[in-house]
This record gives structure tokens, C-alpha cells and sequence, in this order.
């Protein structure tokens, strides 16, 4: 019996979230610091308006963190908000200390009232991911539609957010995925030469 693409992705990301669930405690707070500091030195190289962040959930590195410390050096902070169905994700301005409410997937968002933008960079989790770019999420491509939105209406760096343990050598890659330019684990900055 042959795997589909879908079938070989399941895997890969049942098994790095496996990986990712043994190995965070011990890594969180690494990730965290690590993120602070690469986010920052990424933000500065790449001069972007808006970054756009996420709430964590179940093990993924806290963005918080982050957030804050862009948003103290002057830039405009976002978090992705779930518009509904099988459609991109929409980015609203959101500032640490800022209210927010549950969205549909159950995860913090912006409140409605806050402006709508569109991020010059972005930065993602994942389940796991390999050196050429190439991300796997949960499977419900709210990251992949919306990077494919941003990408048509302006120049966008997509960053991955992620333990080294979810590196895998290769993720199969579809028409639809849309590739990292870097990922930072706990470790290293990973840059992506080709896209």
C-alpha cells in the first residue's frame, strides 16, 4: 500500500508532537529567551512594520514575551484571529496587556474593535519542519492560505517558531505549502538560501 502526501504528513506530525511533548518542559524557557533576542535581531535586520506573533497553545514556545519587546522598540504587534471556515487567518494590532477574547479554535485573539493589518513579518508554529523551509501545522492550512494572501500583496518573511526536536530531514511538500525563510529553535537560526 502506497501513503499519500497527507498520510506521510499526519505522521511526521504525530510523531514531532510526541517529541515536542517529552522535550519541552525541559527546553520552554531556552525558547523563550532564544526567541526574545533572535525575534528582536530578525525585526531589526529585516525592518518590518508589523510583526505578527501567536498565543501559544498545548507545548508551543510563549511569543508574549516577544510581543512585548517589539512592541517597546517601536514596532506594531499582531496576533492572527480565525475569520472562519476554511479561509486565511486575519491579523489585528494587540500589544501585551492588551484584551482579548477566544476565538473559534479556543485560542486568545484581538478584540473585533482592534484595527485589521497585514504583517511584513510573521512568525509561525509548526509541528515540525526541515532546512529547506518546508513547515507542517496541525493540518487545517490557516498559515498556508494566509501566507499565499500576504505573499500576492506585498514582499512578507515567514519565521517558524519551534523545539529542535521537530526537525525532521525532509517534509513532503504540495502546491499549497508555503516555505519558511527561517526557523529559530532553542539552538540555532536556521535561513532559508532559496525559495
Amino acid at each position: 500500500m502506497t501513503s499519500t502526501v497527507p498520510d506521510l504528513k499526519a505522521a511526521l506530525r504525530r510523531n514531532a508532537l510526541a517529541r515536542r511533548k517529552a522535550a519541552a518542559p525541559a527546553l520552554k524557557a531556552r525558547l523563550t529567551e532564544r526567541l526574545v533576542s533572535e525575534g528582536l535581531r530578525l525585526a531589526r535586520l529585516w525592518a518590518p512594520r508589523v510583526v505578527s506573533g501567536f498565543h501559544a497553545i498545548r507545548e508551543e514556545p510563549d511569543m508574549i514575551a516577544l510581543l512585548g519587546a517589539l512592541a517597546d522598540e517601536g514596532f506594531e504587534v499582531a496576533l492572527p484571529v480565525v475569520a472562519g471556515g476554511e479561509t486565511h487567518l486575519d491579523f489585528r494590532l494587540w500589544r501585551p496587556g492588551e484584551p482579548t477574547a477566544l476565538g473559534p479554535m479556543g485560542i486568545p485573539e484581538p478584540l473585533v474593535t482592534s484595527p485589521a493589518v497585514d504583517p511584513d513579518l510573521l512568525f509561525a508554529p509548526l509541528a515540525c519542519f526541515d532546512r529547506r523551509g518546508r513547515r507542517i501545522g496541525y493540518g487545517a492550512g490557516f498559515y498556508d492560505r494566509s501566507l499565499a494572501r500576504l505573499r500576492r500583496l506585498k514582499a512578507i518573511r515567514a519565521v517558524g517558531v519551534a523545539y529542535g526536536v521537530c526537525e525532521v530531514a525532509s517534509v513532503p511538500y504540495e502546491a499549497h505549502d508555503q516555505l519558511l525563510d527561517a526557523v529559530v529553535t532553542e539552538r540555532e537560526t536556521i535561513f532559508v538560501s532559496e525559495r
